[in-house]
């Protein structure tokens, strides 16, 4: 076995702008909070939303990016706590940084408590998707990522953004869908704080979609992944008209 060792990507980083960074990696005390956290989620999310997983045995092994959709502020959280082991340890999820990464405590919370990566809506440089899509390969890494761009405030699903194209553009990483059902009725975003009566959702994972270089990509990959997802929100009624007519 060959051991290769190299300086932290984040090393000697001012303590703020570490959190801030796309470089940051964690610590063993970090390493060790993460786990404390996702231990301390999984208990609440099995006791308050009597949580509910189905496809777990489609995860890949990292590196991979998972997406689903977004109408809650419970969603992230959700899926950084279910994921296990290496994929657990590995996972940041790509967080809005003028929501997340606007203070220093808020900063602290996204960094430790989901170990999130912040992502600047409108101001993001090529460069620094370049550094997320270096590390996604090299640190063998798993993103959590709400190709929507924000939260549904009905609920519904809205169109997948392109943008998903460019982290696994010319890599073989796949791209894993996931679809998460009763995070809206529990924590809609209009309320400030989650409702306090236990709302069950599952998350469901299907098989992993690989990016295929072509004219209009990008595109083409959203709306592929974004099929899944939109399955599972339909209707059953809607679901079996539709496999009926096929």
């Amino acid at each position: 076995m060959e051991f290769r060792l190299r300086p932290a990507r984040d090393h000697g980083l001012p303590a703020e702008e570490r959190l801030r960074s796309l470089s940051r990696e964690r610590g063993l005390g970090g390493l060790l909070l993460g786990s404390a956290w996702r231990m301390a989620l999984r208990g609440y999310l099995a006791a308050f939303h009597r949580l509910e997983v189905t496809g777990r045995e489609h995860l890949p092994p990292p590196p991979f990016v998972l997406i689903a959709n977004h109408c809650s502020h419970l969603d992230a959280l959700t899926l950084s706590a279910v994921l296990r082991g290496e994929a657990a340890r590995r996972a940041h999820a790509l967080a809005a940084g003028d929501t997340f990464f606007g203070s220093a405590l808020s900063s602290a919370f996204a960094a430790y408590a989901i170990n999130a990566l912040p992502v600047w809506r409108k101001r993001t440089r090529s460069g620094e998707l370049a550094t997320l899509r270096e590390r996604l390969v090299e640190d063998r890494l798993v993103y959590i990522l709400f190709p929507e761009g924000t939260r549904a405030r009905d609920g519904a699903m809205a169109p997948f953004q392109p943008g998903i194209g460019v982290l696994v553009a010319g890599t073989q990483v796949p791209v894993v869908p996931c679809f998460l059902e009763g995070c809206h009725a529990a924590w809609p975003p209009q309320r400030r704080w989650r409702r306090t009566a236990a709302t069950p959702w599952p998350g469901r994972w299907p098989a992993p979609a690989r990016s295929r270089p072509r004219r209009g990509w990008r595109r083409s990959l959203a709306r592929a992944c974004a099929t899944a997802p939109r399955a599972w929100a339909a209707p059953p009624s809607a679901v079996w008209r539709r496999r009926r007519k096929a």
